[in-house]
């Protein structure tokens, strides 16, 4: 592990400024050629502390371009053609080149360090990518994976009204709680300690009435007549 010196915001690592330990082949390969990054030396620290005003203030800069950025790219869908299996499987997948590129067309230009795909994209259909403008803003853009722009359109559509319904149910839900199961629509129940009161009763009152029975079947058991045999009334 070797020390270096964080140029900026590394996601799970640290902020501007900070000190932190890595593997060397991470440091060499990644943080020091792109800049991110110095080596924990005495005279970087130095240089570090002499520069860090000016640091900061081009990062706040690029923070609010980014921010600016992010608010236009939020809403922002990508239509990609690909062909696929009749059960909408690709013949590939879709990568962050193809994202860029899909980037680059509706006038946005983005590297592939840029796009963080979760899961690989493998069938048609509507995905979430997030797209990493700085490192202390990330939004999030729609592709739309389809075989045809005529069935992005459409997927486009289902899209929509699923969100749309998602929204009123997430409002309806915020204003009477969520429903409870065999419940639909707006209907909701209310959930207080005078209904469990109540559904104590009927249950005492149905031991009783078992004891009752109970004491009932036993009964003829003892009233039942003892049988005489002949040879005692003779005598």
């Amino acid at each position: 592990m070797i020390e270096v010196i964080l140029l900026e915001r590394i996601e799970r690592l640290g902020v501007m400024g900070q000190t932190v330990k890595v593997r060397p082949g991470y440091a060499r390969n990644f943080l020091l050629p792109n800049k991110k990054a110095l080596r924990a030396t005495k005279a970087n620290l130095e240089l570090f502390e002499h520069q860090r005003a000016e640091l900061e203030a081009r990062n706040a800069a690029e923070r609010a371009a980014a921010e600016v950025l992010a608010a236009k790219m939020g809403k922002l869908t990508l239509v990609i053609i690909r062909q696929a299996s009749e059960m909408g499987q690709l013949f590939g997948s879709v990568t962050a080149r193809d994202v860029v590129d899909a980037a680059l067309e509706a006038g946005h230009q983005l590297t592939r360090l840029q796009v963080q795909i979760d899961m690989p994209i493998k069938a048609l259909g509507l995905f979430p990518v997030k797209i990493k403008l700085h490192p202390e803003v990330t939004t999030t853009i729609t592709v739309n994976v389809a075989r045809s722009p005529e069935e992005a359109r459409v997927q486009a559509e289902k899209g929509a009204a699923v969100k749309k319904a998602a929204a009123e149910k997430a409002e309806v839900e915020a204003a009477f709680g969520a429903p409870t199961e065999g419940t639909s629509g707006v209907e909701f129940s209310l959930v207080t300690e005078e209904p469990a009161a109540e559904a104590k009763k009927p249950a005492k009152k149905a031991k009783k009435a078992d004891a009752a029975e109970g004491e009932e079947k036993e009964a003829p058991k003892a009233k039942k007549p003892v049988k005489r045999s002949k040879k005692a009334d003779a005598e």
